[in-house]
């Protein structure tokens, strides 16, 4: 894979006061200078998946948008030391279009910096048979974290992780995607 990849961001966060906006405009604003990969931005606040309550109307789309992209990032909060709902369903919507694909992740939250949500979801998505790399980057006391412009206060720690997994993520999607191109994925 020479040409560069496509990069699905998922922002996970639905919920109407949510700083999900700034913490991925913020990662989107840092990661051209580490890839040339193809972004995909998949707001999940702007998609009508499938839920207990009805919906669904957005379901083919999102699952042809990951079948198509060759790696993701998940931009997730942690809540009551775990993952959004939302999250959930949306990982549950497509299945075999997740298969042999890396990922990487950004949290964000209190303490912790979302690394509980993380580790949730780095089981999820084993049973997808989705690579996670190690490292994330991870946000602690969000709300605290960014000036009003948009950047961190204090960005080193941030940005040392992201061109640290960005860097794990391209890796994993060329190795991947070279051996996808050689045989089937048998999962």
């Amino acid at each position: 894979m020479s040409d560069p990849y496509r990069l699905a961001v998922i922002t996970a966060s639905v919920r109407p006061d949510r700083i999900a906006p700034t913490v991925t405009r913020w990662f989107l604003r840092h990661l051209a200078a580490h890839t040339d990969a193809a972004v995909d931005h998949l707001d999940l606040a702007a998609l009508d998946l499938p839920g207990d309550l009805g919906g669904g109307a957005d379901a083919e789309r999102f699952t042809k948008r990951v079948e198509r992209a060759d790696a993701f990032v998940v931009v997730t909060p942690e809540y009551n030391h775990g993952y959004p709902g939302p999250l959930k369903t949306a990982i549950d919507t497509p299945y075999e279009q997740w298969r042999a694909k890396p990922l990487g992740f950004v949290s964000y939250g209190g303490a912790s910096g979302g690394l509980r949500a993380v580790e949730q979801l780095r089981t999820v998505f084993a049973e997808l048979h989705v690579v996670t790399v190690r490292t994330g980057v991870l946000i602690p006391n969000v709300h605290d974290a960014f000036t009003t412009d948009g950047e961190l206060r204090d960005p080193g720690p941030a940005r040392a992780a992201l061109a640290e997994m960005v860097g794990q993520l391209d890796w994993w999607t060329r190795a991947l995607a070279r051996a996808r191109q050689e045989r089937a994925y048998a999962g």
